[in-house]
């Protein structure tokens, strides 16, 4: 069975899709099997996975809406190891139609429970915005991933997002935790980011992560060639401090497995 982990934070600018992508990626190279699903309309990790988001026949969209499996909507790009089920602008959209729709927070729960022996890691790049695809994207999870900047702003947001979180945990999916915190563009130059990174770890402890991703050009013009950034420059720092964050995540899923 999958583990199904949402990168999340309602904060936009943050790294998010960066994240998920280069996790994904990080993670098939460990030889996991990975599923990466886009619910951003935006389509940015279907996109920088090296998919042409316009010419996807069938995307989250139609497996949220229409009934599709994932199983006959996910594929698998040339450049990458893992999984996609893409997204595209159609998504907008499938917010009004989601109202409607019975038992509307738990449809993409449902359609991953399909192909959950299918693969070890299911990561879903959440929008940067409490919705119902947001929603659904925590229904179906079983903890967070939340990348920040290490700026007072995140940490403001950062309260909005825990607090977000109890709520689903309290009233739809009591399996919903935090895996961690993970600190990204970080410039140890930069004394403000230094005293926030402190915070983090007097406030979280250990549910903050270890390695952290430094602010690299690498990883900002990876997605120009639709290309992760551990595949687009493997020895650049951005890239392999993923990969170390690839190792972290299955250190961390495996004792708390063991918990």
């Amino acid at each position: 069975m999958a583990n199904i982990f949402c990168v999340a934070n309602q904060k936009g600018g943050v790294g998010k899709t960066t994240t998920a992508v280069n996790l994904a990626a990080s993670l098939s190279g460990l030889d996991q099997r990975v599923l990466l699903i886009d619910l951003d309309p935006q389509g940015n990790a279907t996109m920088g996975s090296g998919i042409d988001k316009a010419a996807c026949e069938n995307t989250v969209y139609e497996v949220l809406v229409d009934g599709v499996k994932i199983r006959d909507a996910r594929v698998r790009p040339k450049a990458v190891t893992y999984d996609v089920l893409s997204a595209n602008r159609e998504l907008a959209g499938a917010e009004v139609e989601l109202v409607e729709m019975e038992n509307r927070e738990r449809i993409l729960r449902g359609a991953i429970a399909e192909i959950s022996d299918d693969y070890d890691f299911v990561l879903i790049d959440c929008p940067p915005a409490l919705s119902l695809l947001t929603l659904n994207a925590f229904c179906a999870a079983h903890g967070l991933v939340i990348p920040m900047q290490c700026e007072y702003f995140a940490l403001e947001g950062l309260s909005d997002l825990v607090n977000t979180i109890k709520q689903v945990h309290a009233n739809l999916n009591r399996d919903l935790k935090v895996i961690g915190l993970l600190r990204v563009m970080f410039d140890p130059r930069i004394i403000l980011q230094q005293q926030v990174s402190d915070q983090l770890k007097e406030h979280f402890g250990s549910k903050l992560f270890d390695v952290v991703i430094p602010r690299n050009v690498c990883l900002a013009e990876a997605p120009s060639y639709g290309l992760p950034g551990v595949v687009f420059d493997k020895s650049s720092r951005g890239a392999q401090a993923y990969i170390q964050f690839g190792n972290e995540m299955i250190e961390r899923v495996r004792a708390l497995s063991v918990n």
